[in-house]
């Protein structure tokens, strides 16, 4: 596995892990549709819950928030459209980010609820 691929991943497993303390409830990881991938769907409450995760070694080019792009946020949405459809619900839907920073073994979690809106131009 590349090494991008495997920070990743570690990154996933850390926002799981914290999204689980906090009560959430995981429902999909990694929900692919076409080529938009949502790294983590949960419920929180009756809220549906997208999560998109950022691992980085360090901040010096900038907090791993930082790097959800405009671009990246329209596919989420388009994504979590179709995630909606497939699965025949009706919940509110949120945008959060976990950010994930891994620097040997110091790890910081950091969770930005409501971190955007379906609305994006």
């Amino acid at each position: 596995m590349a090494e991008h691929n495997e920070k990743g991943k570690f990154g996933e497993e850390q926002a799981i892990a914290f999204l689980k303390k906090l009560g959430y409830v995981i429902l999909d990881c990694n929900w692919q549709y076409k080529k938009f991938e949502i790294d983590i769907v949960a419920r929180d409450g009756e809220m549906l819950v997208v999560v998109e995760v950022k691992t980085r070694r360090n901040d010096e080019y900038g907090a791993p928030e930082m790097f959800v792009t405009k671009k990246k946020q329209r596919q989420l949405i388009k994504a979590i459209n179709e995630y909606v459809v497939q699965k025949k619900l009706e919940n509110e839907i949120r945008f959060d980010i976990v950010s994930v920073l891994a620097e040997g073994q110091l790890v910081v979690v950091e969770h930005i609820p409501d971190a955007f809106y379906a609305i994006v131009q």
